[in-house]
């Protein structure tokens, strides 16, 4: 039951299930703030040590109640979160940060009900934590291409944690983030359960009652100490001189089809001035040259205009340019490229974005939709998807690429560094959310790419943020926002492949299956109530006897017998 007055009531509601309207108000309003306060733990303030306290916040607020209670109070911490997260998206449109945000807070309720169902069983710490990653990578990539944002992962910049990412991958983070968070709910369940008897020995009966969430947070802690000790470093194999080109974006800054003619001619003449430093030998000479997504908003090979300054600058600079582009793909469609542009051999290999935003860049399930209707009317064409597994050759240089909000997904950069990549190049544009939290974010994430995959990585975004990053997540050299700017490094190429590369996607899985089997398994004990109470039983032995925790599907039987001079507690009052 809960105490409903006094210091601490809160709390004591998230641990102990209770059927009283107060309760149920205070555990969504710790939901709520614990939401609220994640939100905190990402750029632009970064506060990571807010990741396990508030999931632990939420695993307390389900546990012990019902599905529909877990759904309801994980809607509510995904609401105050995400929304609060991502509210960058108005930069769009308000309609489309609702739609967003509202779908992801979808996820975030069946997250809060698995995590009261699986509480209800042993072992819960590490399956509620599998349920969270696995939720979190559902909600990544689906429905249409998923939201990726707000992965616990993407929370561990400049902490110990981040070196556990070329070790076990962005996945395998997000679980240690996880893992911690229910290790340190279940010692706050272990410590309460354990009553407030007062005593030396009593107070030691409850220090050992925390021992298995202690050993495990050690364990955890140790993990991510052997990861800082014995860091991953792939072999640098040669070296190569990049330049990243900055050219900026005329009038509000915030809009590239506002100029596109002057957008492309700022990257083309950045690329030219280049060229004259490096003849009168101020600069290095490029291995390559990048150019951000959208530095053409058309058609290169349409546009004769635009074709002739992709000439003009490679051929000035001599070296292969990997140029942004927007590619006709008949009349119905186009893709998001990246074009090596050679000196020699003209345009070669392409990549195209993997992951196109839904209802900004393609309209999903269009035929139901009237386009026509509202901003919708401005995406005459949908962007489709590319498949591109193998590196770029850019002149015997091998590049993986990446477009924008790729940067958030898994699937591409795994494929291109298995397959030989040895530097990553971010192409981004980014020019709508000029002014809000969503550059810092990405480019955070893109940090955090380069850390996972041991690789130096060029970020070229076309009014901010670009920069060289190395290996360990360091910033080589930075752009400031809506300058015309042209950054160049010597960077080291890498061959060998991370372990959190190759067996990332295996985590994933992993993760996945063992969360299937856990609410299997935890559906079938909350539908059979034989297996149910064997099940309790077994519980109960392994504890000494001690009865489970109730929750509010375990009926309290009403006293039998009521002795001479006692009173029964009128209703509503707590005992």
């Amino acid at each position: 039951m809960c105490a409903s007055t006094g210091p601490g009531s809160a709390i004591r509601c998230t641990i102990r299930a209770g059927a009283g309207y107060g309760c149920a108000v205070r555990r969504l309003l710790a939901a709520a703030a614990a939401g609220l306060a994640l939100s905190f733990a990402f750029d632009p303030v970064g506060l990571t040590l807010l990741v396990p306290v508030c999931v632990a916040v939420l695993v307390l607020t389900v546990r012990g109640v019902g599905l529909r209670r877990g759904f309801l109070t994980g809607l509510v911490f995904g609401g105050c979160f995400y929304f609060t997260h991502i509210y960058w998206m108005t930069a769009v449109a308000f309609a489309a940060w609702i739609g967003l945000a509202s779908l992801e807070t979808f996820f975030f309720g069946l997250t809060g009900a698995a995590a009261a169902l699986l509480t209800r069983h042993r072992w819960w710490p590490v399956t509620v934590a599998a349920a969270w990653v696995a939720l979190e990578d559902l909600r990544s990539t689906w429905p249409f291409s998923g939201m990726p944002w707000g992965r616990l992962a993407f929370s561990s910049i400049d902490t110990p944690l981040e070196k556990l990412l070329p070790w076990i991958g962005m996945v395998g983070v997000s679980f240690v983030l996880a893992l911690s968070a229910t290790l340190l709910a279940a010692a706050v369940v272990r410590w309460q359960d354990a009553g407030a008897s007062a005593g030396a020995s009593a107070l030691m009966a409850r220090l050992r009652r925390l021992v298995p969430a202690g050993l495990g947070l050690v364990g955890l802690a140790a993990l991510t100490a052997g990861a800082v000790l014995v860091p991953w470093r792939g072999e640098v194999v040669g070296t190569a001189q990049v330049a990243v080109v900055q050219g900026g974006v005329p009038g509000p800054g915030n809009d590239v089809l506002y100029d596109y003619r002057q957008v492309t001619q700022n990257h083309v003449d950045a690329t030219v001035d280049l060229a004259e430093q490096v003849a009168a030998g101020t600069k290095q000479q490029p291995d390559l040259v990048v150019w951000p997504e959208n530095s053409t908003a058309v058609d290169p090979f349409a546009d004769t205009q635009t074709h002739a300054g992709i000439l003009a600058a490679v051929a000035a600079i001599n070296a292969p340019v990997l140029v942004g582009a927007m590619v006709d793909d008949g009349e119905d469609y186009v893709l998001n490229q990246g074009i090596v542009w050679s000196p020699t051999t003209g345009a070669g290999d392409r990549y195209t974005k993997w992951h196109p935003v839904p209802y900004g860049e393609y309209i999903p399930l269009r035929q139901y939709f009237d386009f026509t209707f509202g901003d919708l009317k401005l995406i005459g064409r949908d962007m489709r998807p590319g498949r591109r597994t193998e590196p770029l050759d850019a002149d015997g240089l091998l590049v993986a690429d990446l477009i924008c909000f790729d940067v958030g997904y898994d699937d591409t950069l795994q494929q291109q560094v298995t397959n030989g990549a040895q530097l990553i190049t971010v192409q981004t544009s980014n020019a709508m959310f000029i002014d809000t939290d969503q550059l810092e974010q990405q480019f955070t994430m893109t940090r955090l790419r380069a850390i996972e995959a041991g690789r130096y990585l060029a970020v070229a975004s076309i009014n901010g943020i670009s920069g060289v990053i190395a290996p360990d997540g360091s910033v080589v050299a930075t752009a400031a926002k809506r300058d015309t700017a042209v950054i160049d490094a010597q960077v080291g190429l890498v061959d060998d492949v991370s372990p959190g590369i190759l067996i990332g996607p295996w985590v994933a899985r992993g993760l996945a299956l063992l969360t299937v089997l856990a609410l299997a398994l935890a559906l079938v004990l909350r539908f059979r109530p034989g297996l149910r109470d064997r099940a309790r039983a077994r519980l109960r032995r392994a504890r000494g006897g001690q009865a489970p925790a109730p929750d509010d599907h375990t009926p309290v039987p009403a006293p039998t017998h009521v002795p001479v001079g006692s009173t029964r507690p009128t209703p509503g009052e707590h005992a």
